[in-house]
């Protein structure tokens, strides 16, 4: 007898089949550990190779006292509409708009919240969206919601692919959709031809620099990609997390005034959602302000990174075209890459397989998130087990 829940059955067969079935694992941080460098997933005690918590901000005592401290609440049980606009928040979005060149910001309750909430306001009935191949979910999903003319995807970084849509589409008004820093690929995007692009078509160009924010720029600020390039104030909406680079919580958008005040007025993902908890604000805050303190944790950061993609360069892996933090070990077969992984954890060694839809079929991979509070002995660990392990699986 059919079941109305068959198709649901059917595609969790299906998804197990294809080798692209998802477990949560249960994570717990110990006591014993002062940074982020080992995890407990299941019990196990493993080298977290998986955090988007880059420059180790997340369990910095300083950071964390500061923000006990200013738990008075759990949160303002309220959108920032009504009663949740806590004046903490606001004083984050005036360090946040000067951090990104922008004449105003905006706090969103998360990064993904903030695309969603940017683009599908932004965008009209006489829009073409156009936007990378390899944008993160969030764009996507906000591409699909926004009311636009049309989507066109342009080619991975293919600066010749996207004046050719362009041209096609010459009379539309245009949105240009970009990351900074590619969440799976952890290459950069043409961000300055991008730039140029977007001046010579009108079009308005949005930059998600979640993964380069706070890594990447200029010494003392590290505004990410738009900075990196010297095209920050080229940008009309900065997207960005402050759960990453800043190793805090929440999202945030930096605009122009015109935009910030039309979010607030337009944006639901804004309108209609509980705000940011005022501690978590304080945590964000906290944590610029050690940045701007310590203006050479990039730099040594950096050591790491080049020496780490030296090693890997060396043993014969794929890594793709990457050059920062994130790095990508391209496997392709969705079984041997789950395999690679099972086989890491065993050895201590947490790095997530990631499979479709989250990358096309055929493309898993390791995903590789460097965080700077890894100590070179364990870095030393996971090459060696890496190269053990890949030439047993054949990868290398």
């Amino acid at each position: 007898m059919a079941s109305k829940y068959d198709h649901i059955y059917d595609l969790l067969q299906e998804y197990r089949k294809k080798n692209i079935y998802r477990e949560l694992l249960i994570s717990e941080i110990k006591k014993e550990n002062s940074s982020n460098n080992f995890l407990y997933l299941n019990k196990k005690k493993v080298i977290n190779l998986c955090s988007n918590d880059y420059l180790g901000l997340s369990q910095k005592n300083f950071i964390l006292t500061k923000t006990r401290e200013a738990l008075k609440q759990v949160s303002q049980c309220s959108s920032r509409l009504i009663s949740g606009n806590d004046i903490k928040i606001k004083k984050l979005e005036k360090i946040l708009a000067n951090h990104r060149t922008s004449e105003n910001a905006l706090v969103y309750p998360t990064g993904y919240m903030a695309n969603l909430g940017v683009i599908s306001a932004l965008s009209t009935l006489e829009h073409i969206i156009f936007s990378d191949s390899l944008n993160h979910a969030s764009i996507i999903d906000a591409c699909r919601l926004a009311k636009s003319k049309k989507i066109e995807i342009f080619k991975h970084n293919d600066i010749d692919h996207l004046k050719i849509l362009l041209k096609k589409n010459s009379h539309a008004k245009k949105i240009i959709v970009t990351e900074g820093v590619y969440s799976m690929d952890g290459d950069i995007a043409k961000l300055y031809e991008l730039s140029e692009l977007a001046k010579i078509n009108d079009a308005i160009l949005i930059v998600d620099d979640a993964h380069a924010d706070f890594v990447f720029g200029n010494v003392g600020n590290y505004g990410g990609i738009p900075e990196y390039y010297g095209v920050a104030k080229d940008v009309d909406v900065h997207i960005s997390s402050l759960s990453k680079g800043l190793g805090c919580f929440g999202g945030y958008v930096a605009s122009s005034n015109l935009i910030n005040e039309f979010l607030i007025n337009k944006s639901r993902p804004f309108i209609y959602t509980s705000a940011i908890p005022e501690h978590l604000a304080v945590a964000a805050i906290t944590a610029i302000s050690f940045l701007k303190k310590n203006k050479n944790i990039q730099k040594e950061f950096f050591k790491k990174i080049h020496w780490f993609l030296a090693q890997l360069t060396q043993l014969g892996f794929n890594i793709g075209s990457t050059s920062t933090h994130i790095i990508p070990i391209i496997v392709g077969d969705e079984k041997l890459t789950t395999n690679f992984s099972k086989e890491l954890f065993k050895n201590g060694v947490f790095v997530q397989a990631i499979r479709y839809p989250t990358v096309a079929f055929g493309k898993a991979r390791l995903r590789i998130s460097l965080n700077d509070s890894l100590k070179e002995s364990q870095l030393i660990y996971v090459i060696n087990c890496l190269d053990k392990l890949g030439h047993k699986y054949n990868i290398i």
